[in-house]
């Protein structure tokens, strides 16, 4: 089943489970300050996106800005990126909506994008 990370102040990700709602998708929803990804979805949704760590930030957050890591993640390591986003559910960009089975990789809400993936 398609897993979303979510955060309830996030009008993007209110967007995402209306739509999914719409279209009668099923979904389990997770609050992502609370319960961030796991190490094994951030890794298959790096990949997904051709290793590109930055698509996986919030970098409009305000942890993001406040441990200055507009500087510091191009220095970091994979393993330590990561290892931030699954400590701190702030940092990832959202919504993240993940489903390894159906191969379903989608970060932030663009309705073509999620059209394409699960219709």
């Amino acid at each position: 089943m398609l897993k979303i990370y979510v955060y309830s102040g996030c009008s993007t990700c209110r967007n995402a489970i209306k739509w999914l709602k719409q279209h009668v998708i099923p979904f389990e929803e997770i609050a992502i300050r609370e319960t961030p990804p796991s190490l094994a979805d951030l890794k298959a949704m790096l990949a997904a996106h051709d290793g590109d760590l930055l698509k996986l930030f919030n970098v409009s957050g305000l942890d993001y800005r406040s441990l200055g890591l507009k500087d510091k993640l191009p220095t970091l390591s994979t393993d330590a990126a990561l290892k931030l986003l699954v400590e701190n559910g702030n940092l990832v960009k959202r919504p993240f909506a993940i489903d390894a089975k159906k191969k379903v990789h989608l970060i932030g809400f663009k309705e073509p994008e999620w059209q394409a993936a699960l219709t």
